[in-house]
């Protein structure tokens, strides 16, 4: 099984905003950087994304170490989902999970994987996590995509 290491990150400017994502797939020597943006969505929303952007582009069960600086997503995917879908994708004060679309679909993709989830301080010494950063916050600001058919209405703000 191939081992992949998947680094991601996400950015709001205003929360809800112009959002940005962008994610880091890398094996031996092989790196792809992705990005992509929506107009009004959430910081939460962008961090899902670029965990869920990375996942899609694997074409193969693979084992994957994520990096995220993101604590919500880390304890998210690893601990609180097992509740919420216990729950019927309700939380413990039986309220609708929020952005119960996104996690049900990165629940989805890590099935399909052997992961390993791992937290880095954000805008510290990752160098992965600092260009996911740079390049989540640019896509926010400029709304600029890495794939002509990056764009996508999933990512967008709505209601639970």
């Amino acid at each position: 099984m191939k081992h992949v290491q998947l680094i991601t990150d996400g950015a709001c400017k205003g929360n809800p905003g112009k959002g940005g994502w962008a994610c880091i797939l890398r094996f031996g020597e092989f790196k792809r950087e992705m990005f992509g943006s929506s107009p009004f969505t959430t910081n939460n929303r962008m961090e899902l994304a670029g965990a869920i952007e990375g996942l899609k582009r694997l074409k193969e069960t693979c084992s994957i170490e994520i990096i995220t600086d993101s604590e919500y997503l880390r304890n998210g995917i690893t601990s609180w989902i097992k509740g919420w879908k216990r729950n019927g994708w309700k939380t413990a004060t039986k309220k609708s999970v929020t952005n119960k679309d996104l996690w049900m679909m990165l629940d989805e993709l890590v099935g399909a994987h052997t992961t390993e989830w791992t937290w880095t301080k954000g805008h510290a010494h990752h160098e992965d996590n600092n260009r996911c950063d740079e390049l989540a916050s640019r896509a926010a600001e400029m709304q600029l995509n890495s794939e002509p058919d990056g764009k996508s209405d999933i990512y967008r703000k709505h209601a639970d």
